[in-house]
């Protein structure tokens, strides 16, 4: 007779049809080959030697199996806690340092008699196998520390897979079975649910790899669609999974026999429409079975966990297993357990918490999604088991925080009436913050909330139980209450963990405490005027820790403090945060940690402002660069900042230059003259001379002027040749180019000094120029000198082309002297004597490409500063022309522009001498 999937029980006789098929074939198109009745169970294992491979067919599959589970996976909504979220913390916070022991035992006894001789010697050799996994050898690892054990048990996952993947089912099933006896080992009974963490997952997987088997069996010669039906599976993959369920019916000990069948549980769906809900209330009540209530309370953990991963909507299992846990508190004030914890040295109120991510993770499945009527029915429930205080804590954990703020009132009446010894207050208050933290109680309520959790919490006597406790109602403090309850629970904090340098072992809580109240609070005023918040950073005496907790209130500042402030007591507090940060600058702190602190400091110093007391704001410069010397960065933002200063001081007098604006300009010279030589870049003191001399210069300091350029000029030896940029070495010569450029742009308006020579800041800069070392094949000193005749052409001019105001330039000074222009000129023809003999030189040395780039751009000077009515210069001009179109390297694009250019220059009545120079420049081609 064929067996009947729909209505079976794992330990009843039946009769099976032997029979082989063609894979996947369909239910009602078996093509039978040879039959054989017989009264033998199935063999899981054996159903499947015969035909393709199905690790094959899995193979082919797989994709398809990726999507299929990804979308079966989706059974809950995002807003459910997925199991690996908690996995972690329940590793980490579960730990011992007893010495772990892993025992494969087993009874002797054979799991099944094949009793006919209708059975295959094949099916026979595979059942012997099978009854090894309860009679084999005995095998035991000693003294594992909690490493070495997790090690282990990701070896036998690892073990797991690799017996699957090569068709060593009987092996696979060997190490589930042992893995989960396992579980019922409590001898170090601290680490137990860290221990049923590491295992579930070894069941997890065994689940997994059974149930895609199956699904790849009906995947042939299409795949099951993702909401298929019973009449979808072939009697082949029926068959099969009917065997495992057989077979794991068989393990004769109730512990491995539960899980294995919870881990395969989801195989249900290719038997029978109802088989999970069938099989949900049988693992239930089987679990009553178990005599150790805390093995018994993560059994019913794993069923839940496996039954909201398939049938979330069954509600009613989860609740039976929620009202089971309830029935079995009473085993803990049991000998037997009271004795187990006096043999291992436990406490109770360590033992309780071992209960903890079990019951948390039953309610929370109870609570998803569940209407609010049932949050008051378990707070009821509490209450008949005399406000159980574990489970109390349970529910206050599991249901959503809206839930909980309502009744938050209520709660603290249950807490009040909890027995302190089982399980600690305090703990419970901290379950209770959590949720304020996350939802509002109503608003009549809020202070007396808070009061009378402080009442309990400020008692705690452990400091590190009271911190955690602590850090976790600061929040709902800081959310709902003033500054003066704020500083309330900070004395509070301090007062607890001062004593004994307790803080040492609570920095991650009281970082946690600044990183709220710096969430509420934004007012810097407001916060730094609070009597105990510096003296709660004084707690911070771990330099790496002292300096995140400054950076974190650096942040805050630099992100919400909107407007500029010169309030003492901001400016007071920050410059303290800020030096601690610099002070922790040594010889082995990285750059980019550097680099960080000066930003924020930065930041800090672009936030102070004194308006017009500019006098002040020097001031502050002055003790900024005392206290934050060794960060150059910030050192250069000050220099920015007194120059922006003496800018602003200018802007304001409107140009009336008193005797004390004159001074304060001074003082913020000296200022920069003093600090610029501190600093280890070179570009930087330049530009910072070049920038300074500028602004000196606009407040018609001319001395002080001169004494910036001067220094400017005298470090350009220092220049190094090669650069480091973002850890590269680059050439310094792009960037020296476009530092001359700009100072020379900016001596066409400083007048020279009468005690000096003409031109003397000009002949001191080519001069510096003309004994620099540059690269090799380098043109950048020519470049110079061709960019310096733009500047020598426009100090010839009657009136220069911009200038200062109340700042005599040459053009006043020299007012055209014949001499001045004599020397200008003279200069000239230096310069382009210089350029002309480089040329050459190019030419010698086979560089056309050089040559003619040089050639044009100095054409390019004498056509717009030259006077081409000068028969000389105008054939110079042609010769230049001639030669950087001699090889063809001029594009063409550029050269036509420039010629339509000169013709248009000719049409002006003043221009006309261009008309002949035109026509001698011809276009010439590479050839």
């Amino acid at each position: 007779a064929l067996v009947e999937f729909g209505d079976y029980h794992p330990l009843k006789p039946i009769m099976v049809t032997d029979t082989k098929t063609r894979r996947g074939a369909r239910k009602g198109s078996t093509s039978s080959s040879s039959s054989s009745s017989s009264s033998a169970p199935a063999d899981p294992l054996s159903s499947m030697l015969d035909g393709t491979d199905p690790l094959s067919m899995f193979a082919a599959a797989s994709d398809l199996g990726r999507k299929r589970r990804e979308k079966e996976e989706e059974v809950v909504g995002p807003d459910f806690e997925h199991w690996l979220s908690k996995r972690g913390e329940i590793l980490a916070r579960f730990t011992t340092t007893e010495k772990l022991s892993i025992f494969f035992t087993s009874a002797s006894g054979k799991a099944l008699s094949p009793g006919s001789s209708a059975v295959s010697e094949k099916v026979r050799t595979r059942l012997e196998e099978l009854d090894d996994l309860e009679e084999g050898s005995q095998r035991e690892l000693l003294n594992l520390s909690q490493q070495d054990y997790a090690n282990r048990i990701e070896e036998l996952n690892q073990s797991l897979k690799e017996a699957w993947a090569s068709d060593q089912k009987v092996k696979a099933l060997k190490i589930v079975i042992q893995c989960s006896k396992l579980l019922s080992d409590t001898s170090v009974i601290q680490f137990y649910p860290s221990k049923f963490v590491l295992i579930t997952d070894i069941l997890d997987t065994f689940g997994r790899l059974v149930y895609d088997r199956i699904w790849t069996m009906c995947s042939d010669p299409r795949p099951l669609p993702d909401g298929f039906t019973v009449e979808d599976v072939n009697d082949t993959a029926k068959e099969t999974c009917l065997n495992w369920f057989f077979k794991i019916a068989s393990i004769r000990e109730l512990l491995p026999r539960l899980y294995v069948e919870a881990a395969i549980l989801k195989c249900n769906r290719f038997l029978n429409k109802s088989g999970i809900q069938e099989t949900l209330p049988r693992l239930t009540a089987m679990i009553r079975g178990i005599g150790d209530p805390l093995v018994a309370a993560y059994a019913r953990a794993y069923l839940c966990r496996v039954g909201m991963e398939v049938a979330p909507h069954l509600k009613d299992s989860l609740n039976r297993n929620f009202f089971d846990l309830l029935g079995t508190f009473k085993q803990i004030s049991a000998e037997s357990v009271q004795n187990q914890l006096v043999l291992q040295r436990v406490e109770v109120p360590e033992y309780l918490t071992l209960y903890s991510p079990a019951i948390n993770w039953i309610l929370q499945c109870i609570a998803y999604r569940a209407p609010e009527p049932l949050l008051t029915e378990m707070m009821e429930r509490c209450k008949t088991l005399g406000n159980n205080a574990l489970l109390l804590n349970s529910v206050m954990r599991a249901f959503r925080p809206e839930f909980v703020a309502v009744r938050a009132t209520d709660f603290i009446s249950m807490i009040k009436e909890c027995d302190e010894s089982g399980f600690p207050k305090h703990l419970l208050f901290g379950s209770l913050g959590r949720s304020l933290a996350c939802a509002d109680p109503p608003e009549s309520e809020r202070l007396t909330i808070l009061n009378e959790a402080w009442k309990v919490i400020t008692k705690v006597r452990s400091p590190q139980d009271y911190i955690n406790c602590a850090e976790i109602w600061v929040e709902f403090t800081c959310r709902h209450f003033t500054k003066r309850e704020v500083n309330t629970v900070l004395a509070d904090i301090i007062k607890h963990m001062t004593p004994d340098r307790a803080f040492e072992d609570a920095y991650p809580q009281l970082q946690s405490v600044i990183r709220k109240i710096l969430t509420y609070f934004h007012d810097f005023s407001l916060l730094f005027s609070m009597e105990r918040f510096l003296p709660f950073l004084d707690m911070f005496q771990k330099d790496s820790v002292r300096v995140e907790v400054c950076k974190s209130i650096m942040e805050v500042f630099i992100k919400h403090q909107v407007e500029l402030t010169r309030d003492p007591v901001i400016l007071n507090a920050m410059l303290h945060i800020c030096k601690t940060m610099h002070d922790s600058v040594n010889a082995l702190t990285l750059d980019d940690e550097k680099r960080s602190l000066a930003l924020l400091i930065i930041g800090f110093i672009r936030m102070v402002s004194f308006g017009r007391d500019f006098e002040q704001q020097l001031s502050f410069c002055v003790e900024a660069r005392a206290t934050f010397c060794n960060l150059e960065p910030v050192l250069v933002q000050l220099i920015h900042t007194v120059n922006q200063l003496a800018m602003e001081t200018l802007r304001v007098v409107r140009g009336s230059h008193s005797r004390k604006t004159a001074a304060f300009v001074r003082a913020c010279a000296a200022y920069s003259f003093i600090t610029i030589p501190s600093l280890s870049s070179i570009f930087s003191r330049l530009s910072l001379y070049l920038l300074s001399g500028q602004v000196a210069l606009a407040n018609q300091c001319l001395s002080q002027s001169d004494a910036f350029l001067q220094a400017a000029v005298s470090i350009l030896p220092e220049v190094p040749r090669s650069i480091s940029i973002e850890g590269k070495l680059r050439s310094s010569e792009s960037f020296l180019l476009d530092f001359i450029n700009n100072f020379l742009a900016t001596l066409l308006v400083v007048p020279d000094h009468p005690e000096h020579g003409v031109l003397y800041l000009v002949r001191g800069l080519l001069n510096m120029v003309q004994d620099y070392t540059w690269e090799d094949n380098s043109d950048a000193k020519v470049r110079v000198y061709i960019s310096a005749l733009p500047l020598l052409a426009a100090m010839s001019q009657e009136t220069y082309l911009y200038s200062i105001p109340k700042v005599d330039s040459n053009e006043t000074l020299y007012g055209g002297d014949p001499k001045f222009l004599s020397e200008i000129n003279k200069l000239c023809e230096t310069l382009i004597g210089q350029i002309l003999d480089h040329l050459k030189a190019l030419g010698r040395d086979e560089s056309p490409r050089r040559q003619g780039a040089l050639a044009f751009s100095l054409f390019g000077v004498l056509l717009a500063h030259g006077d081409l009515r000068n028969n000389k210069l105008s054939q110079l001009a042609v010769n230049l022309w001639n030669l950087s179109h001699k090889h063809g390297y001029c594009e063409t694009r550029i050269s036509v522009r420039t010629l339509e250019y000169i013709k248009h220059q000719a049409q002006q009545p003043d221009m006309v001498h261009l008309s002949d120079t035109v026509q001698r420049l011809a276009l010439q081609s590479r050839t």
